[in-house]
């Protein structure tokens, strides 16, 4: 592959009462085993954990020395714009509204209390005609006369037996549901998992055995008399018989217990057996497809080159990195079959290390984020549990990718806000590491000091305005055309001047690059553009002499006119000078060279290779140079990267702070970047850093926008203009003062107004649809929290997802 000569630069290393015939009960319940104790949670393998249900929690990264084939195997379910996929597992449905702690416990106690005080009631016969539908369905010789006579006959007292029985249960099931007992279980027991469950269990299974023994409960008479009027009385003259009722009767007490507490699974768990998550969340299987076999090599019938990557894969001499650019070179060699038995060789010869990057690096020296290399995904976060954030979203892992960063992103936050640390750095690790699997090509700016990554994590670091920098940048974009050179420059020096046309400007700087190039084969250095602007005498008539012994006639008559112009009124050349000037300091010499010797580097080469590249301004001494140059970097990206016909690399440019760098002519850039397989990443520390004219056009021109905590009122409001609005369910209660007719109503009320001494009164709910802004700019301002922000995401297909709170963990 053609390095274009970057390769061995610095900063690019690889890195109830009983009938006669009845026995008595037993004075204690029987025997019954204990349930296991709940097992140690440290010593529980994860995956055999129960988890409590609620929102997924996407699967993290393998840490560092994880089987390169279990990462290679986990499942990446296609998801919407933002989703990190990998072992991403759907949330359970979402559940309704539910009461509250307190509401759930006062209404499970006033349903106990009410179901002891009316069986209480019942069994000291205070209630009327508790019989009648018994007698209804029983022999009347059974029975005392009268509605409230008692049993006659020991028949009747059996039946009384059974029916008080059924009675029971039926007042019990009321209780509890009408208690909603089992949402209290589910919240208090259930949720808190093992081994606690198990032991609640168990003490609630030990606490109603107790009860049912000593017939506090009406469970073990019963169950007597209908065996006896099934069987006949005399089945219990054998004490085995009678012994094997009883333990039926302690199994059938326990048995729902058991179930509740789930013992089967937590004995299996403790014998090392597996067991399903309790709750049905269980960590996601691995992909039906078996990736580290290398299918796409098989079925195309390189079975030794797969059986190679495979035995790499699972003896971990590769790493993921090694997957995704084997992965790629071979997409592209299905394109060109040429390519397929040179490919087939060197993965034979060298394996993990076929097709490796000009750099000879198959990672980076260190990574500070979660990267899924396969999807070209970085983690930067997790979407907050905040109503804003629809449910499915709520505690899902936020990630970006290329197919978001081709809409371009921008960031804007205060300092301190974690641009920088938590979103900018991801990003340019995450490209970097798309960039050695042949897949993308990076351009970092930032400030001198700025954490934008290592210096062996890049292939080119340049730093201006440093006498040890290694290398220079092209300040022409590498191009040859003097009127492309002209207008790119003049967008960087002059863009940000509202008061001058940048085509006037372009059209001064072709007058004179286009004569000197033609002269002297190469265009003007810093110094010397500078005095072509001024127009001074002696380097004017030098152009001129060298253009007519050379014959450029054409090239005399452009730098005619331009004599012609010079000092006429609106003419921008001394506004260029004056720019050009703050590249012309003594901090900058050697920089920026153009001669026959130089080799700068041109932002060209982003187009044709997967280069990583970091650019250092010098902010602190060179301010307004620095934003110069920022300026320029955006223009010459944005019309290098329209003009270039192969659009299978993925192109990037990342500005740490893009302050006073966007223009209009960058802004329509930015749009047409989608379509050419490339992207921006833009931070400013407020909208207001962009002039008032271009707030709309650039919100519009970028797909992705992110709005960190910290940010001004005025930012916000352009924020949500620009995320729109959406329809919400509201709720709005009228109270109205109650007015008595009747003299008994008239005085309640009084008194209920004298004891809290509020007016009776009645509430009127209206409940409609309205139209509200996603994120008000109060919210934005005022609701994020630190380290939050709100990202609003769009892919180049098209698809989007609305604004989520999502906090930053870089």
């Amino acid at each position: 592959m053609d390095d274009d000569g970057t390769r061995g630069v610095r900063g690019s290393s690889a890195d109830r009462v009983p009938g006669p015939a009845l026995p008595p009960p037993p004075t204690a319940p029987p025997r019954v085993p204990a349930p296991a104790a709940g097992p140690d949670p440290a010593a529980t393998p994860v995956e055999q954990r129960p988890t409590r249900p609620g929102p997924a929690s996407p699967a993290e990264q393998p840490v560092p020395g994880a089987p390169v084939d279990a990462w290679l195997r986990t499942p990446r379910p296609p998801q919407e714009p933002g989703v990190w996929r990998y072992g991403y597992t759907p949330p359970p449905p979402e559940e309704p509204e539910g009461v509250s702690n307190r509401s759930l416990l006062v209404g499970a106690l006033i349903s106990l209390l009410s179901a002891l005080l009316l069986w209480s009631l019942w069994r000291n016969g205070y209630l009327p005609y508790r019989l009648v539908p018994l007698k209804l369905f029983t022999p009347g010789e059974w029975w005392n006369p009268g509605t409230s006579g008692g049993p006659r006959t020991i028949e009747g007292s059996d039946a009384l037996t059974v029916y008080e029985a059924i009675l029971f249960g039926l007042l019990a099931y009321g209780c509890g549901r009408i208690g909603n007992f089992s949402e209290l279980f589910r919240r208090h027991v259930a949720d808190r998992g093992q081994p606690f469950l198990a032991l609640a269990a168990a003490a609630a299974a030990g606490l109603t055995q107790l009860l049912v023994w000593k017939e506090a409960l009406p469970v073990v008479r019963p169950v007597l008399v209908l065996v006896a009027s099934v069987a006949g009385g005399e089945i219990y003259q054998s004490q085995t018989v009678v012994n094997v009722i009883y333990a039926v009767i302690a199994a059938a007490v326990l048995h729902p217990f058991a179930r509740l507490g789930r013992w089967r699974e937590l004995i299996a768990a403790r014998r090392g057996t597996a067991a399903p998550a309790p709750d049905g969340t269980a960590v996601a299987p691995a992909a039906a497809t078996s990736a580290d076999q290398w299918p796409e090599l098989r079925t195309a019938g390189w079975t030794d080159a797969a059986d190679t990557l495979t035995a790499e894969v699972r003896t971990g001499r590769m790493n993921d990195v090694d997957v995704a650019r084997l992965r790629h070179a071979w997409a592209l060699a299905t394109r060109r079959p040429d390519r397929f038995a040179p490919l087939a060789e060197a993965v034979l010869r060298t394996g993990g290390a076929a097709a490796l990057h000009p750099s000879g690096h198959r990672d980076l020296p260190r990574r500070g984020a979660r990267h899924d290399v396969l999807t070209g995904q970085v983690r930067i976060g997790r979407c907050a549990d905040d109503p804003h954030n629809p449910y499915v979203r709520r505690g899902t892992g936020l990630a970006l990718e290329p197919a978001l960063l081709g809409t371009s992103l921008l960031a804007v936050g205060p300092p301190g806000a974690g641009k920088t640390a938590r979103l900018i750095r991801p990003v340019v690790e995450a490209l970097a590491l798309r960039a050695l699997a042949g897949q993308a090509a990076v351009l970092a700016v930032g400030g001198a000091g700025a954490p934008l990554g290592p210096d062996d994590a890049f292939d080119v670091v340049v730093r201006l305005g440093h006498p040890g920098s290694a290398h220079d940048i092209d300040l022409y974009g590498g191009t040859t055309d003097p009127d492309e050179a002209a207008a790119v420059l003049a967008e960087g020096l002059v863009g940000d001047v509202g008061s001058l046309d940048s085509r006037r400007a372009a059209t001064v700087l072709a007058q004179l690059l286009g004569p000197y190039r033609a002269a002297h084969g190469h265009f003007p250095s810093v110094p010397e553009l500078r005095e072509l602007l001024d127009g001074t005498p002696a380097a004017l008539a030098g152009l001129r002499a060298s253009l007519e012994a050379a014959g450029h006639h054409a090239m005399l008559r452009e730098l005619d006119a331009r004599s012609r112009q010079a000092g006429g009124p609106g003419d921008p050349a001394p506004a260029l000078a004056d720019r050009v000037a703050l590249l012309d300091r003594p901090a900058f010499t050697g920089f920026f060279a153009t001669g026959p010797d130089a080799r700068p580097f041109s932002l060209r080469a982003l187009g044709q290779h997967p280069l990583r590249v970091r650019v250092d301004l010098p902010e602190r001494g060179h301010a307004e140079a620095s934003r110069l140059l920022t300026r320029l970097f955006l223009a010459q990206f944005t019309a290098i990267t329209a003009a270039r016909t192969d659009t299978t690399l993925f192109a990037c440019l990342v500005l740490d702070d893009a302050t006073h760098a966007v223009t209009a002519e960058t802004v329509r850039g930015i749009r047409r970047l989608r379509s050419v397989n490339a992207g921006a990443v833009l931070a400013l520390r407020t909208v207001d850093d962009v002039p008032e004219t271009l707030h709309t056009p650039l919100l519009g021109a970028v797909g992705c926008t992110a709005a960190f905590s910290g940010i001004t009122t005025w930012d916000g409001k352009r924020f949500a203009e620009a995320w729109g609005k959406e329809w919400v369910e509201t709720r709005e209660v009228a109270q109205h003062t109650v007015f008595a007719d009747q003299p008994f109503t008239r005085a309640l009320h009084a008194l209920r107004k004298l004891v809290t001494g509020k007016a009776v009164t009645t509430d009127a709910v209206t409940v409609r649809q309205v139209e509200r802004e996603r994120w008000s700019a109060s919210e934005l301002a005022y609701a994020v929290p630190a380290g939050h922000a709100v990202l609003s995401l769009t892919t180049v297909q098209g698809e989007h997802a609305p604004p989520l709170l999502v906090h930053l963990d870089g």
